[in-house]
C-alpha cells in the first residue's frame, strides 16, 4: 500500500498548554511486530500475547458470536482497491496506450464480485478516487452516481475490438497479434494480499477470454516498488498492477491533494512518476484543474466542486488509474486494552490512539502486517501505509484533523487568519524575507510584493528526542529546504529530485515570504485562499518532523549522490533510498555530522553566523544519539524510536518523558464518535410505472438521507435530499417519477448524512419496474403461492421466472469464479 506526503504539508492537533508534561502517554512503550498472516495475529490476541493488530482481520473469522466475546471490534473505513494501468507508448505495441482499451477494463472488472465476494460484503463499490466514507465524496456525489459501470464482458470486448482493429492489430486463431507478434499482457499481482490476487487472476482470465496472452508476474509491495513504480514505464515490465491503498492520515475535510494524487501526472504519482529518464504519462487539463484545487485558485465551495467534479470526470475518462472497492476494515484488541481511537480516515492505527491508549502492563505490543517497507525520510519517505502509522506517533504534527469531522485543529502552533480573498491582494512588509536561490541567500521581498493571505503562527516548540531544544532555527531550513529543492534550476542543479520537485514547486509558486516577529512567532505570506480560514492556516503552516542538522546532512548525501530522497531517484541514479532507520545510513548521517562538527560547518540558511558553539552542540547532539540508538530517527512527538531489529521484524518505541508539551488526556475526548447509520429500509420491490411509491428509512444519528434513483437503462432519473425526523425519513416518488422508470431491475441508493460527523451511511436497494399489475405473477401480486401446473403460468410469469433464473445462474457462476480464485490462493 502507498501514500503520498510532502515535507511541508501541515498537519494538526490540540489546545496548548504552558508546562510540559512529565509523561507523552500512558503507555510506557509499544512493541510493533511483524504478522504476516491474519489469522495467526488474530490467534496471539486471543491468546493474550498482543493487544491489537494495526490490520484487517477476515470478516468471516469474526463472525461466530462467542468469538467476539474476548474481544473489542472496531469497524472502520478503510483503504481501497485500484487497477494501475501502464498507458506507455514504446516500440513494442501497447494496446493500453490507447484510451478506450484502458476505458473498456471498466466493463471487465467485476466491481460486485469484489465487494460481494471477494471481501464478503465488507467494502463498497468504487467508480472514482473518492469511496463513501470520505467527506469530498459527497461534493462529487452526482458526478459519480451518473458513472454506471456494469460487469459486461461482451461490451468490454467490442470496445477493445473497435480500437484494437483501428490501432492495425489483428486477430489470429483467438489471439490479438501486431506485426506477426502475439499481444502479451503482464499483470504484477500482490500475491500478499489474497483480495487483490484473486482480483488479478480473475481479471487475468477475462483477458484471456477476450484474446490477449497474459503473463501473471507475483509479488509484495517491496517488488511492485521495484517492478512498478521503480522501472520506466515504456518497457513494459508491467502492464496492470493490483494496487492497494491504506487509510493512513486522518479524515479530511477539504482534500487538497486525493484527486491529483491519483489521477494526475504533475503530483509524481503516475507511471513515469516524473522521472526524466523515463516515458511519462502527460494530462494537462488533469494537471490544470488538480493544481487550481491543490492552490486554491477558486471563488467559493461551488467552483471547487465543479473543479472536482470535471477532475474526476476526466480522470474516469483516462482510465489510468481505475478504481475498484472501498474497504471497510474490521480492527480487534483485546479487551484489557482501552482509549483506541476508531479515526474515519485511518480506522485505530491513528497517532490518537497510543496517545490515548491504556493497558494494565503499561506497555502494548501490537501485530502489524509488515515492519518496514519503503523509507524513511522526511522528504520522499514514509509512502508506505505501514511505516507511516509508527511515523506518526514519533513525529508530532503543528495542527491535526478532527478524526470525525475532518476540521483541522491547531496543536503545535496557534493562529491568527487575515486574507484579502481573490480579489484583492496585502501588502507584505519590506522586512519580509524569501530564499534567493540564485544568489543562495535570504533576500527581503521586493517592495511591492503582494499576497492573498496573512497567517500569524506562535509556536510550541518543546524538545527534539535528543533533548535539545526545538527552535525558529528548524522552521528556517523546512522553508529553505522547500524553496531551494522545489524549484528547479536545469541539469546541472544538484537539489532537485524527480517526485519532491514537481510537487514542491506548486507550493512554492504561492509561498510569497516569511518574516520572523520573535522566537516563537513567524509571519508566512502566501498566495493561497480557502473559503474555510484553517485551510489556510494549515497551507501556510511551517513545520519541521526532524533537527535541521539531521536534515543538512541528508541533503549533503543525496547532493554527493550517495542515496536518494525518493525510490525513482534512487533506481535513476542507482543508489539507495536514504532512510534515518537504516543503521548504515544512520552511520553514513553521522559521518556528515561529523565532518558538519569538525569543519564548524555553517549551512548557507543559517542566520546566527556567529554561534559556533550552537551549531556544534547540534551536530554533537544527533552524532551521539546515532551511536547510542544505532539509527538516526529524531523527531518531536510523543514517543521515540528505541530500535528496529531486522532479525526478529521489530520496532520498539517508549513514550518521550520530561520533554513533551501536552498532557497525557489530550486525546481522551475523541475515545467515542456518533455517526449516522441506515438501521432498516422498507421499500416496493415492485413499482408499477405511473403508480406512486414510497421508500421509508430508519436512521439513527443522522439528520438526512440522500437517494438517487437508477432505472434498467442506467439512467439517473431522480435524486433529492429529505430530513430526518425522530429517525425516519420518507420518501415519495409520484407517479410521473414512475412514469419514467425504464422496464426492469433499478437501484434506489441511499445515503444518511449527519451535520456534525462528516460520514455518510450508504445503503442501496433494488426495485423491478413493470408497465401494469397483470405483468406480473400472482405471488408478487397478493403474496401468495400458486396451485396451478407450470403449464397455466401467464406468459409474463414465465419470462419473469426466466430473468430469475438466469439471475440466479449468474450468481452462481460469479460466486464460481470467485471461489476458483481463492482455491488458487490456498494452494
Amino acid at each position: 500500500m502507498k501514500t503520498c506526503i510532502l515535507f511541508i504539508a501541515a498537519f494538526i492537533a490540540f489546545a496548548i498548554p504552558a508546562a510540559y508534561a512529565e509523561k507523552g502517554a500512558y503507555l510506557d512503550g509499544v512493541d510493533f511486530v511483524q504478522y504476516l498472516d491474519e489469522n495467526t495475529a488474530l490467534e496471539e490476541i486471543a491468546a493474550g500475547n498482543l493487544d491489537t493488530y494495526y490490520f484487517r482481520i477476515p470478516a468471516e473469522r469474526l463472525e461466530d458470536p462467542s468469538y467476539r466475546e474476548n474481544l473489542q471490534v472496531f469497524e472502520s473505513p478503510g483503504g481501497f482497491y485500484s487497477i494501475l494501468v501502464n498507458p506507455a507508448e514504446s516500440d513494442t505495441f501497447n494496446p493500453f496506450s490507447m484510451r478506450d482499451v484502458r476505458y473498456a477494463l471498466n466493463y471487465l472488472i467485476d466491481r460486485k464480485l469484489v465487494v460481494n465476494e471477494l471481501m464478503g460484503g465488507y467494502g463498497t463499490v468504487m467508480v472514482s478516487n473518492y469511496g463513501p466514507h470520505n467527506p469530498d465524496y459527497l461534493t462529487i456525489l452526482d458526478k459519480i452516481q451518473s458513472i454506471n459501470f456494469q460487469y459486461d464482458p461482451q461490451l468490454a470486448k467490442k470496445l477493445i475490438a473497435v480500437a484494437m482493429l483501428d490501432a492495425g492489430a489483428v486477430m489470429h486463431d483467438d489471439v490479438w497479434t501486431f506485426d506477426g507478434e502475439d499481444i502479451v499482457i503482464r499483470i504484477f499481482i500482490r500475491s500478499d494480499d489474497p483480495i487483490r490476487k484473486s482480483m488479478g487472476e480473475i481479471l487475468g482470465t477475462d483477458l484471456e477470454e477476450i484474446g490477449f496472452l497474459v503473463q501473471r508476474d507475483y509479488g509484495d509491495l517491496n517488488k511492485a516498488f521495484v517492478t512498478v513504480y521503480g522501472t520506466d514505464p515504456a518497457n513494459l515490465e508491467w502492464s496492470v498492477y493490483t494496487e492497494g491503498w491504506g487509510a493512513s492520515s486522518a479524515l479530511v475535510k477539504y482534500d487538497q491533494t486525493g484527486l491529483a494524487q491519483m489521477y494526475s501526472p504533475w503530483f509524481s504519482n503516475m507511471p513515469g512518476f516524473n522521472n526524466p529518464g523515463y516515458w511519462n504519462y502527460e494530462n494537462k487539463l488533469l494537471d490544470n484543474l488538480t493544481q487550481v484545487i491543490y492552490a486554491g485558485n477558486f471563488a467559493s465551495e461551488s467552483e471547487r466542486a465543479d473543479l472536482m467534479r470535471a477532475a474526476t470526470d476526466e480522470g474516469v475518462r483516462e482510465a489510468v488509474r481505475i478504481f475498484v472497492a472501498a474497504k471497510n476494515d474490521l480492527y480487534v484488541a483485546s479487551k484489557g486494552t482501552s482509549g483506541l481511537v476508531n479515526d474515519f480516515g485511518a480506522g485505530i492505527p491513528t497517532r490518537l490512539s497510543l496517545i490515548n491508549a491504556k493497558t494494565d502492563s503499561d506497555h502494548m505490543r501490537i501485530g502489524v502486517k509488515q515492519i518496514y517497507q519503503g523509507s524513511w525520510n522526511p522528504v520522499v519517505g514514509f509512502t508506505d501505509y505501514y511505516s507511516n502509522y509508527i511515523w506518526s506517533t514519533i513525529s508530532d504534527p503543528a495542527s491535526f484533523r478532527h478524526p470525525y469531522t475532518g476540521e483541522i485543529l491547531p496543536h503545535r502552533t496557534s493562529w491568527t487568519v487575515e486574507t484579502a480573498g481573490l480579489e484583492s491582494s496585502l501588502t507584505i512588509p519590506n522586512d519580509a524575507i524569501y530564499w534567493n536561490v540564485v544568489d543562495q541567500k535570504w533576500s527581503n521581498v521586493d517592495s511591492n510584493a503582494t499576497a492573498t493571505s496573512k497567517v500569524t503562527l506562535d509556536y510550541v516548540f518543546g524538545t527534539w528526542h535528543h533533548g535539545r531544544a526545538v527552535d525558529m532555527e528548524d522552521l528556517l531550513y523546512s522553508v529553505y529546504f522547500v524553496y531551494e529543492w522545489g524549484q528547479d534550476a536545469g541539469p546541472d542543479d544538484l537539489h532537485k529530485d524527480s517526485e519532491f520537485t514537481a510537487r514542491a514547486s506548486q507550493y512554492v509558486q504561492t509561498l510569497k515570504g516569511i518574516r520572523q516577529v520573535d522566537a516563537n512567532t513567524l509571519e508566512v505570506y502566501v498566495d493561497y485562499w480557502h473559503f474555510d480560514d484553517s485551510e489556510i492556516a494549515s497551507w501556510a503552516s511551517v513545520w519541521s518532523s526532524v533537527p535541521w542538522e539531521i536534515h543538512a546532512a541528508m541533503e549533503e548525501i543525496v547532493s554527493d549522490g550517495k542515496a536518494s530522497f525518493s525510490k525513482s531517484g534512487a533506481t535513476s541514479r542507482s543508489t539507495g533510498w536514504l532512510s534515518m532507520i537504516i543503521q548504515k545510513d544512520a552511520y553514513l548521517i553521522q559521518e556528515y555530522l561529523q565532518q558538519f562538527s569538525e569543519s564548524e560547518f555553517l549551512h548557507p540558511f543559517m542566520t546566527e553566523s556567529d554561534n559556533v558553539q550552537y551549531r556544534a552542540d547540534r551536530y554533537d547532539a544527533s552524532s551521539q544519539w546515532i551511536t547510542d540508538n544505532k539509527h538516526a530517527v529524531i523527531s518531536n512527538g510523543p514517543y521515540r524510536l528505541d530500535g528496529y531489529t531486522p532479525e526478529s521484524r521489530t520496532i520498539r518505541i517508549s513514550s518521550y518523558d520530561g520533554g513533551y508539551p501536552f498532557p497525557v488526556d489530550e486525546a481522551s475526548s475523541f475515545e467515542e464518535s456518533l455517526a449516522p447509520k441506515i438501521l432498516d429500509v422498507d421499500w416496493q420491490q415492485v413499482i408499477k410505472r405511473g403508480d406512486e411509491s414510497e421508500i421509508t428509512v430508519l436512521t439513527s444519528n443522522a439528520d438526512s438521507v440522500r437517494y438517487y434513483v437508477t432505472d434498467a437503462r442506467g439512467n439517473l432519473t431522480e435524486t433529492g435530499i429529505i430530513q430526518v425526523d425522530s429517525g425516519m425519513a420518507s420518501v415519495k416518488f409520484d407517479s410521473a417519477s414512475t412514469a419514467s422508470l425504464a422496464i426492469g431491475a433499478g437501484d434506489i441508493a441511499l445515503f444518511a448524512l449527519s451535520d456534525s460527523v462528516l460520514r455518510a451511511a450508504s445503503h442501496t436497494v433494488s426495485f423491478l419496474a413493470v408497465d401494469s399489475a397483470s405483468a406480473l405473477p400472482e405471488v408478487v401480486q397478493e403474496n401468495t403461492v400458486y396451485e396451478k401446473n407450470p403449464s397455466e403460468y401467464s406468459w409474463p410469469f414465465l419470462a419473469l421466472a426466466g430473468v430469475f433464473i438466469a439471475i440466479m445462474l449468474y450468481a452462481a457462476y460469479r460466486k464460481e469464479r470467485a471461489c476458483k480464485a481463492s482455491r488458487k490462493i490456498n494452494l
